[in-house]
């Protein structure tokens, strides 16, 4: 294990200059989790959160088995372990009465072959509660980048704003976190390839029904309507699919419409629903799935939704974010301790990354032009039948998008100087 340096602690002095070895832009998963591995092999991080806490709805809670085995390897578990959640190890659909598991965690070679559903508050919680315990790690929240420092080229650094005022945070390296509107990744002028996307989804909250429904990640289908169900404690988090762009046409059809769909859909909700009361409750997600040409310049990385947006089908974006931050910090923690760390050390990143990166969004690609997007614009009811029956045949099959969603291409481990035993 390396040994820790000497912290350097952020004050907060208005237009003050301060200076870290590694400034981290957005406290979501990756920026925690790169955040907290970089401060265990001694290099002085600071993370950068706009936010006064971490209570946001609607965000990705899956935590998949790849990122259940790394909090184990990081010695996080029996404090993981203690947060409410609920788990998920398989997906049917319902066929003719009868359901029939399309998807089987359990079938994974994985210590935790389950999906976790996670307030990710909670998640965020618990690294930063980790992080606090190194001596060069800094969390600064209510702190919002605003821009770059830039000198000769290069990125320097941040500017940024907090309940004080302004000021300014120089950094051997910037990581960009900031999600998939990232501020960062605009200023640094890192050109984006958009990928067309059929559907758009409408967030909302339902009671939990008073029956022993099991509810799975598979979607309700009908033509021309998706719905994906997730259990929390006491509650439905329900992902409504609907046509890309047509979020005005279906909120002017009015609060009696929107009820009749999701009970069209989810006839168990009949009562429930109506604790929606305004189309206010129902929020947007304007689904985007891109990816930068180019994940660095120098003295500047982007990661995560940064790097690539990921359409929201698996919930895979987490996970591949984490695995990011992973293979961030194990590639870049001893130049960053060096003093070292060059353009070429930022460009193994992409490398590194760049695989499993395209080839998920290739594969998010498929779904929504030959399922997803067919079915909310009405030109398709559900699955192949001939889909169906040959899973239904093959039961073997329902490990291979269990993997894909899961586990994933080129998962990432801890590293060794990472890793912690628990107390």
């Amino acid at each position: 294990m390396h040994p820790p340096r000497i912290p350097c602690r952020v004050r907060d002095h208005v237009g003050v200059s301060e200076k870290t070895t590694c400034a981290i832009v957005g406290g979501g998963p990756a920026g925690m989790v790169l955040g907290l591995l970089l401060a265990r092999a001694g290099v002085n991080v600071t993370v950068l959160e706009k936010h006064a806490d971490f209570l946001r709805d609607f965000r990705g809670d899956t935590v998949h088995p790849t990122t259940l085995r790394l909090l184990d390897e990081l010695g996080l578990w029996p404090r993981f372990r203690t947060i409410v959640h609920s788990r998920l190890d398989h997906a049917t659909l319902d066929v003719d009465d009868r359901k029939v598991t399309m998807v089987d965690f359990r079938r994974l070679r994985q210590p935790h072959p389950y999906i976790a559903m996670v307030p990710q508050w909670d998640l965020l919680n618990l690294l930063a509660e980790a992080g606090e315990a190194e001596p060069t790690f800094t969390l600064r929240m209510s702190t919002e980048a605003t821009g770059v420092l830039r000198e000769r080229g290069g990125v320097t650094g941040v500017t940024y704003r907090n309940t004080d005022g302004a000021g300014e945070l120089r950094a051997d390296l910037t990581i960009a976190c900031d999600g998939r509107g990232s501020l960062l990744r605009r200023e640094a002028g890192l050109p984006v390839r958009e990928f067309p996307v059929g559907f758009d989804v409408w967030w909302f909250r339902l009671p939990r029904p008073d029956d022993d429904e099991v509810y799975t990640l598979f979607p309700r289908l009908a033509a021309g309507r998706a719905m994906i169900v997730i259990p929390r404690e006491g509650y439905l988090q329900i992902a409504m699919l609907i046509a890309k762009g047509s979020d005005a046409a279906l909120r002017a059809r009015g609060l009696d419409a929107f009820r009749a769909d999701v009970v069209e859909l989810l006839p168990e909700a009949a009562e429930v629903v109506r604790n929606v009361t305004s189309l206010d409750e129902v929020k947007t997600l304007d689904v985007k799935l891109n990816r930068l040409r180019r994940w660095h310049t120098d003295g500047l990385l982007c990661i995560g939704d940064a790097a690539h947006a990921m359409s929201p089908a698996g919930g895979v974006g987490i996970n591949l974010a984490i695995q990011d931050a992973v293979a961030t910090a194990r590639l870049l923690a001893e130049p960053l301790r060096a003093g070292t760390l060059d353009s070429g050390d930022l460009a193994k990143v992409r490398r590194r990354r760049l695989a499993p990166t395209a080839l998920t969004q290739a594969l998010q690609l498929f779904i929504d032009r030959r399922v997803l997007g067919p079915i909310v614009n009405g030109r398709l009811a559900g699955p192949s039948p001939a889909l169906v029956r040959r899973v239904e045949r093959n039961p073997w099959l329902t490990v291979v998008p269990a993997y894909l969603v899961g586990v994933g291409v080129r998962p990432e481990r801890a590293p060794e100087w990472a890793k912690r035993t628990p107390q």
